[in-house]
């Protein structure tokens, strides 16, 4: 996670650390007269809890028993859960009021949670799957203990799916992050992922992997160019004003960078804006117009500034530029399954065939290059090499409807 620049977690408990709480939240709720014991089980009454269902929009009269288990004749309501099992052969145990037995599944989040952020803190997340039972079971365990808990936001993510098929080890189409980032770069996987709303599902495949490295890229090779041109300027001789087109620019961008993460974090209309300010700076880097333009160098290092604070703030900074351009290089050739010294002296042959007037020979090369995502770009100091959409899946996006 730390490659894909998540923070780690203050704190990871662990439920055997914590029977002591799990213990004692379950008996405030039976003090309360939320839950009943029978035989050493322990069971919550959601005919107490007035509310039950109010965060899946689920009603007591939908919820058919007995579809996925046997239903228990000793539960007053079909629908009551277990705060505390009795113990069975084989399977772990803790001494309890009740006698020896293990927690329920929902009473362990529930009494792990009141102890590091109290019964009531501000965001609670998971999948979709989880609304109901699970998190629809924790508020009503947690209300039953105390009435004050409350959570202000529940955030509950879409599923990934593998080439529109849903992910699963029965299809054959399970794979960890570790075996993503080993062919692309974790920030070009952290893009994709925030690429999408977080409520909505979200399709995996190569294509979207391959078109979302080459963003990365001409991301950062759009700052690092501007850098590398703010850099040869002292900076003390700049001056403190550029135009208003310019600021106009970045108060868009940053307005819209603003408005869409307070509207339930849409990182995707984020993303889409940020072709104003990356256009600009190429605008100004590369074209005859744009080197011609007063106050140059102001506007390039303040349109690299606010693009580099909304990047930081979305986890998507690199320690440097030059790092990660290197660092999309050596995984664009890993997929390519080339060496840079191999791309090196096919650059050579073509520049050798083109001397030669043999451009047939030219083109094959370029084009066997572009068919593994090597693009070549020529220019008057010779030619270079970048990451890019191998052809074939570039087919795969045209073919697309």
């Amino acid at each position: 996670m730390e490659y894909l620049h998540c923070l780690p977690p203050s704190v990871e408990p662990r439920v055997s650390d914590h029977m002591p709480q799990i213990i004692d939240m379950i008996k405030q709720i039976i003090e309360n007269g939320h839950a009943y014991g029978v035989d050493g089980d322990v069971y919550f009454s959601v005919d107490k809890f007035p509310d039950y269902g109010r965060l899946s929009g689920r009603k007591l009269e939908d919820n058919r028993a007995g579809e996925r288990v046997t239903v228990d004749s000793r539960k007053k309501n079909p629908a009551d859960f277990a705060l505390w099992k009795s113990a069975k052969e084989g399977e772990p145990f803790w001494d309890s009021p009740w006698g020896p037995g293990r927690p329920g599944w929902h009473i362990e989040c529930s009494a792990m949670s009141a102890a590091y952020l109290g019964y009531s803190f501000d965001i609670h997340g998971g999948g979709m799957d989880l609304v109901f039972p699970h998190h629809e079971n924790e508020i009503a365990q947690s209300c039953a203990a105390c009435k004050q808990s409350d959570i202000s936001y529940w955030i509950h993510n879409g599923f990934v799916t593998i080439d529109s098929e849903k992910m699963s080890k029965s299809l054959g189409n399970f794979f960890t992050i570790r075996q993503v980032i080993d062919l692309y770069h974790p920030l070009a996987l952290r893009l994709f992922l925030l690429g999408t709303h977080y409520q909505s599902p979200i399709n995996y495949s190569d294509v979207q992997l391959e078109s979302t490295s080459e963003r990365v890229f001409y991301i950062f090779q759009t700052l690092y160019d501007c850098e590398s041109v703010v850099s040869q300027h002292d900076v003390r001789t700049l001056k403190d004003t550029i135009p208003p087109e310019i600021v106009e620019s970045i108060n868009k961008f940053y307005n819209v960078f603003v408005t869409s993460m307070s509207d339930d974090l849409h990182s995707s209309v984020v993303f889409g804006a940020l072709s104003d300010p990356l256009t600009t700076m190429n605008d100004l880097l590369h074209t005859r117009k744009g080197k011609k333009q007063a106050l140059r160098i102001e506007s390039l290092a303040a349109l690299e500034k606010i693009t580099r604070n909304v990047l930081s703030i979305l986890g998507l900074l690199p320690a440097s530029y030059a790092e990660i351009l290197q660092q999309l290089r050596e995984k664009a050739l890993k997929r390519a399954k080339l060496t840079e010294d191999q791309v090196l002296q096919k650059i050579e042959e073509r520049t050798a065939a083109r001397k030669n007037k043999e451009y047939e020979k030219s083109d094959t090369i370029r084009k066997n290059l572009a068919a593994v995502g090597i693009t070549l770009m020529d220019n008057p100091d010779g030619t270079t090499w970048r990451p890019a959409v191998p052809l074939a899946i570039q087919e795969q996006q045209v073919a697309s409807p």
